[in-house]
């Protein structure tokens, strides 16, 4: 049994699956195909359905409904309850009868107004029995009495309740409803005005701005108000019992909030075997292992903050201004962290300290990924809050390039750290599951959400993090060589005056802050850094690369073959085939090419488009080439050796 959607209101109106369970027996709901009945009737013929609009296949989808701004007041009532009068202004593109929201199961409506009449709403509606029934889910409809008239702004407003926050430690909160805890129609750009009442003993950190509450709070609560500065896609808050630390970025406070625990279920630290006497009494008890502490994150709340705001001195001088007025990041139960403007939720995880990362017995990969964690939520303030993505398949680029700036930190103090977490993704992509296969065929980053299956659970995270991360360096080892290599033609004793990667990222934010962009416009900046050299069959487009490597999955095997060098007057003429193995028959890779110099120096030569099974090269190599070396830096995504 599986299930076929037709859709015609959706950007990608034909999709089909099933639900399946993965072999720990948790239960996923597979999308084996999902496209638009349009792109495919216009591309009938074509082996790829790709738009020319959107890898994949469907081009955006606007939406109807334009949310300019939200007025929340929300009660908030440990360990468990929230309250919330929500008001809405929102703007209809097209006439409109039925407006969808998404808000969480766990959240009951009371009431729902429009212009300030009550409507009728419809939330968890379901045939009694079915498992919808059963669990409920995160949607509502709002049924207007007649439809609106393009361009015709309504004030809506919702009433409702409902647990959706636990106690996951002893003052640690987690708020399960983070983005559907108030109704929301996905990542379009919105002001927020937010208001909470809350019980003292209490801190709460939201997005926005802190703001003085103008009427006096309650004897019994505290109240904060929280306002973006600027249009933000999503809005949040947390709340705890916590120890602050903080730091200063320029003029950006930086502060972190954190618990004096960690939640229940949090791995134990696993103690090293006792020295026995090999003539012990009956009495001998072994000694406890002083060594062993037990992970407080409020111990390493500032050093936490400190963390984030070097970050943010790192990206501000090369993105650009730091685009809030402040950084929270707070403490979150589990293993997951993720960056919201100007609010960070941190996993637990990110607050161990290297004795702790010890005491857990956590491999050296794992624990640079760790310490990178609050580099890597503080890059999405500018790649996935500042800009969002527009569909889903335009997802990857926000993981991957948030990832890919914390390792470029990373590169620049640790190189060898740098490598050791670029090989441990390129491992994941190639370890295999139950049935054999590569986690790599989970599918291309472009699948986003849909990449997590009963048959990959770990694909999302392998493939938008991982291969993500490596399609940017790929991108910007190539602009580098690239630029040196221009350089050197013009005067061979300078090198290149800027890191063209960067200046497209800057490029890229000037252009597209408060926006949402495709993968498309996204490889267009950077295709106007391409020099020449790095223009596939003279065009000045990256579209092989998004066909190749962004599209695809490959893990190619890379070789050198037929070398010869020609001393001439003034080099060496270096001639040569490069062979791709385990390939696509039309796999496109620009792979760098190095001299071997006498004491084993190694020097670019150039790089050459290999393109298909085998390619043909001639290079200029300067004089006293001993041997030419492929890729030496590792700045391809190949199989592992």
């Amino acid at each position: 049994v599986f299930d076929l959607f037709y859709d015609t209101t959706a950007a990608e109106q034909v999709e089909g699956g099933r639900a399946d369970r993965a072999d720990d027996g948790t239960l996923y709901y597979d999308v084996w195909t999902s496209f638009s009945v349009e792109d495919r009737q216009s591309n009938s013929g074509r082996h790829n359905i790709i738009s020319p609009t959107m890898p994949g296949g469907s081009a955006p989808h606007e939406d109807p409904v334009n949310v300019r701004e939200y007025t929340i007041e929300a009660g908030v009532k440990p360990p468990r309850l929230l309250e919330a009068d929500v008001k809405m202004l929102i703007e209809t593109k097209r006439p409109l009868r039925c407006l969808e929201f998404e808000l969480s199961r766990y959240l009951r409506i009371q009431k729902v107004e429009a212009d300030g009449k009550p409507v009728e709403f419809i939330q968890n509606p379901a045939v009694e029995g079915t498992q919808l029934a059963r669990r409920g889910n995160d949607l509502v409809a709002v049924v207007l009495p007649e439809p609106t008239i393009p361009g015709q702004a309504v004030s809506l407003r919702f009433m409702y309740a409902g647990d959706v926050i636990e106690e996951s430690g002893k003052g640690l909160l987690y708020v399960g409803a983070r983005g559907t805890w108030y109704p929301n129609r996905g990542f379009g750009n919105a002001s927020f005005d937010l208001t909470f009442h809350y019980p003292p003993g209490w801190t709460l950190l939201a997005t926005g701005k802190p703001t003085p509450f103008s009427a006096p709070p309650a004897a019994d609560q505290q109240t904060s108000r929280w306002v973006s500065a600027r249009p933000i896609p999503v809005a949040g808050f947390n709340l705890g019992k916590y120890v602050r630390g903080a730091a200063l970025a320029g003029d950006i406070p930086v502060e972190t909030y954190a618990t004096q625990v960690v939640e229940k279920d949090f791995p134990q630290a696993a103690p090293p075997p006792p020295e026995v006497d090999p003539t012990p009494s009956l009495h001998q008890i072994p000694p406890l292992s002083l060594s062993l502490s037990t992970p407080s994150p409020a111990r390493n709340a500032t050093a936490i903050a400190e963390a984030a705001a070097r970050a943010i001195r790192f990206y501000s001088e090369r993105f650009g201004p730091f685009p809030y007025t402040q950084l929270d990041l707070t403490q979150l139960p589990g293993p997951e962290s993720q960056g919201w403007p100007g609010l960070v939720f941190l996993s637990s995880y990110a607050f161990l300290t290297s004795k702790e990362e010890d005491d857990l017995h956590m491999k050296p990969a794992g624990k640079l990924i760790d310490e990178l964690i609050p580099a890597h939520e503080t890059a999405h303030q500018w790649w996935g809050d500042l800009i969002t993505w527009t569909t889903y398949r335009d997802q990857w680029f926000s993981e991957g390039l948030a990832n890919y700036s914390s390792l470029m930190m990373l590169q620049e103090k640790n190189p060898a750290g740098f490598h050791v977490v670029m090989e441990r993704y390129r491992d994941e992509l190639a370890s295999k599951n139950k049935d054999g296969s590569e986690l790599k065929d989970a599918g291309p980053v472009t699948l986003g959400g849909r990449l997590l299956s009963s048959k990959f659970p770990a694909g999302y995270e392998a493939i938008s993090y991982g291969r993500g991360t490596w399609l940017f360096h790929m991108l910007h080892s190539m602009l580098v060589d690239a630029a040196t290599e221009e350089a050197r033609k013009k005067n061979p004793s300078r090198a290149a005056a800027e890191d063209p990667f960067v200046r497209g990222l800057r490029k890229l934010r000037e252009r597209y802050a408060g926006k949402s962009i495709t993968t498309n416009e996204l490889l267009a900046v950077f295709a106007e850094e391409l020099p020449p050299s790095l223009r596939y069959e003279g065009k000045s487009s990256l579209d092989w690369f998004l066909e190749s490597w962004i599209n695809g999955t490959a893990l190619p095997r890379l070789q050198l073959h037929d070398t010869k060098l020609i001393p001439k007057a003034n080099g060496v003429m270096a001639t040569g085939t490069i062979r791709q193995k385990d390939a696509p028959e039309d796999l496109i890779t620009s792979v760098p090419i190095y001299a071997e110099l006498p004491g084993k120096s190694l020097v670019l030569v150039g790089r050459v488009f290999a393109d298909g099974a085998e390619t043909s090269f001639r290079l200029n190599a300067p004089v006293g080439t001993r041997k030419l070396v492929l890729d030496p830096n590792q700045t391809v995504l190949t199989a592992p050796n």
